[in-house]
């Protein structure tokens, strides 16, 4: 038999926004792999094909699975992502893995990338004509980018004036990214600049909202949205975002005869912007004569609304740039100056101060300064449960009108606050006894209450542990659960890292997966771990595992993956046998 891999975008998810190609080879297919939520989108084009789907982060064990059927069975195979498979998707991570098992095109299995309609296009379409000129697209997802380099490219894209849009903006874990997103964008450009947010774009749930800048976050964002922010001169136009691509510099747009002909409009003195133009070549060109054209200003400021342009154009604050037509009378400017004269009014339009950088680069500086918000979870203690009367007020006090108080499961509360100084609320909170710790991808000790401290004695080992590893950060969330007594009644075998304290002694239990099919406790690996060896020994788990794992891999995964921590050997842990119903129901 001869395999084939496909690697299929199928767009929105829409039926009639998936391409002829994309329905052939689904059907061509033997075998359909992808993210869950992705195959029920499809599974209407399905016939008889074997179906593999997994969670959201098991991308890999996707592609190595498509690569293995296709390969060693021989079977046509076809990897399935929304949007553009190339575009976030899975074709690169499936080169990847071909990539590793040295593939080539000459010899290995054949492979076809089947395009989709990107969610830049999809949500872009629904919003008007947003990315008209030149655009880009930014994950803010930092599980496999290091927000650094994130930052760099938002701050590059500002200053470009790209129109931009983000994907992956926020998830249930990730909420700061898109906060630091506007911050870094509005040092270059209006509050008034129009955002387009759009939620499942051609599904059932299908939401649309266009914003501005300055109040992108009082919206609802998750994973299931693209945000599309304009350039300076994006403009909302009846509920449209629409961004000119410039021709009303060389066209009157409500003309149908046009003051500069053809053969005039590539001339280098009918386009000062371009890169021809210099300041020599101007001076030196002849001026071609034009009708003056009243009906394209320099600029347009509030005061000043051409009676050619929509009213509510100026609305948006938004300035219309026009060149004036050259005349002998009128020398053109050097490029440099006609471009700073013609920023500095669109700035003047939007409120925004222009400012001159280093050298001889010219940016806007907003007046707009976004508030900063500081989360951080918040308990009474490890082993203490209880939060007192004036504990309460002081969070409540802290978070103010505009904070936010979120209560968890696991004996926190998320505690989120706009301000630009931290310090002023975590050493208040300190000095009342609460503890306070990051949020996110970071490892978080759980402990009873130790029956309301009549079971003291393993106490000062979960503290310790928190001491010494609470707060810190991760490849991924990790979890120790910390048990007092031998009934485990606080569930510390369903952490990622249980403990229990039995007989004066500590029973450990590695790799508890909590959802999913295949769902199970913590593999127990040890009993009777002596008092003084369970933190150095839990220590040089989390630093293998800090070390070792995959960003964004879970530690039952990591444990699974390398097969061995600190001498103990993962195995397959038993699965329940679910025997039919006797009256055959």
């Amino acid at each position: 038999m001869s395999g084939k891999l496909f690697v299929i975008g199928f767009g929105p998810g829409s039926f009639e926004h998936i391409t002829k190609r994309a329905r052939e080879a689904l059907q061509e297919s033997d075998v359909i792999i992808g993210y869950s939520t992705y195959v029920d989108l499809i599974r209407g084009l399905l016939t008889n094909q074997q179906i593999v789907s997994t969670g959201m982060t098991e991308e890999v064990a996707r592609a190595r699975e498509a690569v293995r059927q296709a390969e060693e069975e021989g079977k046509k195979v076809a990897v399935i992502s929304s949007g553009d498979s190339g575009v976030y998707g899975m074709a690169g991570l499936v080169y990847e893995v071909l990539v590793e098992k040295g593939w080539t095109e000459a010899t290995g299995v054949p492979i076809e990338i089947v395009p989709g309609i990107s969610a830049i296009n999809s949500c872009g379409a629904i919003l008007g004509a947003p990315i008209m000129h030149d655009a880009c697209t930014i994950s803010l997802s930092d599980h496999l980018t290091p927000w650094e380099l994130i930052a760099k490219r938002i701050d590059a894209a500002g200053m470009a004036d790209f129109v931009i849009a983000l994907y992956n903006p926020r998830s249930g874990r990730r909420t700061r990214q898109i906060v630091e997103a506007q911050r870094i964008l509005l040092q270059y450009r209006s509050p008034d600049t129009p955002v387009g947010i759009v939620k499942s774009a051609y599904r059932e749930r299908e939401t649309v909202v266009v914003t501005t800048l300055a109040q992108m976050l009082e919206h609802d964002i998750g994973m299931l949205t693209t945000v599309i922010i304009g350039n300076t001169s994006t403009f909302v136009y009846d509920g449209k975002m629409i961004t000119p691509r410039g021709y009303q510099r060389k066209y009157t747009l409500s003309a149908d005869e046009q003051p500069l002909k053809p053969h005039q409009r590539l001339r280098v003195e009918n386009e000062p912007w371009s890169l021809e133009a210099s300041e020599e070549s101007l001076a030196s060109a002849p001026a071609t004569p034009a009708t003056p054209n009243t009906e394209r200003p320099v600029a347009v400021t509030e005061d000043r609304v051409p009676a050619t342009e929509p009213a509510n154009r100026v609305a948006t604050s938004t300035a219309v740039l026009e060149a004036p037509p050259v005349t002998e009378e009128a020398a053109p400017k050097a490029p440099f100056a006609w471009a700073m004269e013609a920023l500095t009014a669109i700035n003047a339009a939007k409120g925004i101060e222009t400012k001159p950088a280093v050298g001889q680069v010219n940016r806007p500086v907003s007046t707009f300064t976004p508030e900063m918000i500081f989360e951080c979870a918040v308990s009474p203690g490890v082993a203490n449960k209880k939060i007192t009367p004036l504990q309460m007020m002081a969070i409540a006090e802290v978070a103010g009108e505009k904070g936010e108080i979120e209560y968890t499961p696991h004996h926190q509360m998320i505690l989120r606050v706009p301000t630009a100084n931290p310090e002023s609320i975590t050493s208040h909170l300190r000095e009342l006894g609460l503890i306070l710790s990051p949020i996110g991808d970071v490892l978080q000790v759980k402990a009873c209450d130790f029956c309301d401290g009549e079971k003291k004695d393993s106490i000062p080992y979960a503290e310790e542990l928190h001491q010494k590893l609470g707060g810190k950060e991760m490849p991924k969330e990790l979890k120790i659960g910390f048990n007092g007594c031998g009934m485990a009644c606080y569930g510390a075998v369903q952490e990622d890292i249980g403990i229990v304290f039995r007989k004066g002694k500590f029973d450990l239990f590695l790799g508890a997966k909590t959802v999913g099919r295949n769902a199970h406790s913590g593999i127990p690996v040890a009993e009777g771990i002596e008092k003084e060896e369970i933190v150095p020994l839990v220590e040089r788990i989390v630093n293998r595992f800090k070390k070792d794992a995959f960003p964004n891999e879970r530690f039952h995964k990591f444990f699974q993956r390398v097969g061995e921590l600190e001498g103990f050997a993962w195995y397959e842990p038993a699965k329940a046998e679910i025997e039919n119903a006797a009256c055959g129901d």
